[in-house]
């Protein structure tokens, strides 16, 4: 009896080696860390949401004619909030990530038209949420690009020998990711002009008297 239990012992601690050697614990431990670093992704776009009210209503204030700027930022938040998006789907990630491009889009579009609206932009609850916004909009960035280093880190990691076939046995496969493109996409804000106008044609010079002729000769 005491030789089975030993048997079993050893048995168990060469499988615990066996794994830990072909990087069963690495998986695990990068595994946590992407959840991690999505779940900052998710934390940041959600901070960004629940401003936009607000900033809808305060820039509605003094701008009430510019309708079709702020259905569109509504909108596109609207949009976002009904996905519900599994980071381990390539189609959802995109999806979501492509969602959260158009409502940066309405951001961008909605801040440019306040530049027209001297008394908003001098109003204390505007500012203040101009400046919440762009540290939003930062800290998104931070965590977008630490999640994209975090998943090339582990799709690179499962693809290796052994630990590819630790990965296999575990089903542990590799993960979608945002796209450089996408990337670019998202944190370039739009650019438009409100105050095209018509350029001024050259002023004509003025026609030139004719210059006088010589006295013909006496």
């Amino acid at each position: 009896m005491r030789g089975i239990t030993f048997l079993r012992g050893v048995v168990l601690a060469l499988c615990v080696l066996l794994l830990s050697g072909c990087g069963y614990n690495q998986i695990q431990s990068k595994d946590e860390a992407v959840k991690a670093g999505w779940s900052e992704v998710l934390n940041q776009y959600k901070r960004r949401a629940d401003l936009i009210p607000n900033l809808v209503n305060t820039v509605k204030g003094y701008a009430a004619h510019e309708q079709q700027v702020l259905t569109a930022v509504t909108e596109a938040r609207a949009k976002v909030s009904q996905i519900n998006v599994n980071a381990d789907d390539a189609a959802s990630l995109a999806q979501y990530q492509a969602a959260q491009g158009e409502l940066s889009q309405a951001l961008g579009r909605l801040m440019m038209v306040t530049e027209n609206y001297p008394n908003l932009k001098a109003d204390a609850s505007f500012l203040n949420l101009q400046t919440q916004l762009e540290g939003t909009e930062n800290r998104i960035t931070v965590a977008r690009g630490r999640y994209i280093q975090l998943v090339q880190d582990y799709n690179t990691y499962i693809r290796q020998f052994p630990v590819n076939l630790t990965a296999m046995v575990f089903g542990h496969k590799t993960k979608p990711n945002f796209t450089v493109e996408n990337e670019a996409q998202i944190q370039q804000a739009p650019s438009v002009d409100f105050n095209q106008s018509v350029p001024a044609q050259p002023a004509q010079p003025a026609p030139q008297p004719p210059a006088p002729q010589p006295a013909p000769a006496g």
